[in-house]
């Protein structure tokens, strides 16, 4: 019987398994979205979800500047940073516009995530289902953060301004093609009568 041992064991033993939530939690602090398997989704959003409630227990102190905190304080942070470092990795790398940088995913998660949702109660990530991979037919899912950061809402606003653009584009186009195509109407029912006085002039002439 497994009685106390909560979680999906996912056939590893316990360093296997705790490295394998290390990476996931890493990457999805990193990137704020990931696509994995259905199970090490929801296993990994009761690991990520505990790291973020830890900073946001800290209150103002996990996202105020180190210069304006008292000593008690900066020693508070730096003890929290310190039980969380001994699970999530301390650097990162994410790739934007074809250039690496390196992120720290501990301040990340202290300076960024905890003010993000410090007036959630909990429930930061979600799971969408994505159907099932091509090869093995196991059931993926994307866990992303419920408020995404503001690289990935300006990365959105442009995308949306991009397809008004297109859609304001195309009206101009399709705008334009019917102006053309009135002019060309209007010119040719202008021309008509001209072609029949010149078919009656030439049809006279041959008539003398």
């Amino acid at each position: 019987m497994r009685h106390r041992k909560a979680g999906r064991q996912f056939g590893r033993n316990t360093s296997h398994r705790r490295a394998m939530l290390r990476a996931l939690t890493a990457n999805l602090v990193a990137h704020e979205r990931i696509e994995t398997t259905d199970a090490k989704a929801k296993e990994l959003r009761r690991v990520a979800e505990r790291l973020i409630t830890r900073a946001i227990r800290l209150g103002p102190v996990a996202y105020t500047p180190q210069k304006d905190l008292g000593v008690a304080d900066q020693a508070r942070r730096h003890a929290a940073q310190l039980r969380m470092g001994r699970f999530l990795r301390r650097f990162g790398t994410v790739s934007k516009d074809g250039e690496e940088r390196r992120v720290d995913l501990i301040e990340k998660v202290f300076l960024d995530l905890a003010r993000r949702f410090r007036d959630r109660p909990g429930g930061y990530t979600r799971i969408v289902k994505l159907g099932r991979r091509r090869g093995d037919n196991a059931p993926m899912s994307l866990v992303e953060f419920v408020e995404l950061g503001a690289s990935a809402g300006a990365a959105d606003d442009g995308g949306e301004k991009k397809s008004k653009k297109s859609a304001k584009a195309s009206a101009e186009g399709e705008k334009a093609e019917t102006s053309g195509k009135a002019e060309k109407s209007e010119k040719a029912e202008g021309d008509k009568p001209a072609a029949k006085r010149a078919k009656k002039t030439a049809k006279a002439e041959s008539e003398e």
